[in-house]
């Protein structure tokens, strides 16, 4: 049996390593943090207008009735991008955002990869980085941490 030992990668500038050991502990909080504020600006235009004014949009991608999935993507970005931020039910809400993502980018398979025409990549990169916190949590600095659940 072999035993692998991790090595942390040699530092670019050996210098800054108090600045780096200050700030790798904060890169995850940064990505959950930037996920959850994304999600919960798009959630607050379906709080700010209502989820009727996304009636017709919904109807015309083939959700009929509307109403049942406008309400979820509302729950998903808006509570579910407070959640991220704070670190509280980090994997359901992620894995809810990443399944949201999946059904965007069907949606927007057929105009290709480029978001340029209206394509799946900004959906697909979001889905993905959802997907990776849903796997990884919320980290050391989470409430899902301090309340020891990680749910």
């Amino acid at each position: 049996m072999t035993e692998t030992v991790e090595h942390e990668p040699k530092l670019l500038f050996p210098v800054l390593k108090s600045f780096y050991d200050m700030a790798i502990p904060l890169a995850w909080p940064l990505v959950r943090v930037a996920v959850g504020w994304n999600l919960l600006v798009h959630g607050w235009g379906k709080v700010a207008r209502g989820p009727s004014a996304y009636i017709r949009p919904f109807v015309e991608q083939g959700f009929d009735p509307a109403l049942p999935w406008i309400w979820a993507a509302l729950i998903i970005e808006f509570a579910g991008g407070i959640a991220l931020i704070i670190g509280l039910f980090t994997r359901f809400f992620a894995a809810a955002a990443a399944v949201e993502m999946l059904i965007i980018t069907l949606l927007y398979w057929k105009a290709g990869f480029s978001w340029l025409n209206r394509g799946y990549e900004y959906s697909l990169l979001w889905g993905l980085v959802c997907f990776a916190i849903a796997l990884r949590g919320g980290g050391p600095y989470s409430l899902d941490r301090r309340l020891g659940v990680e749910l």
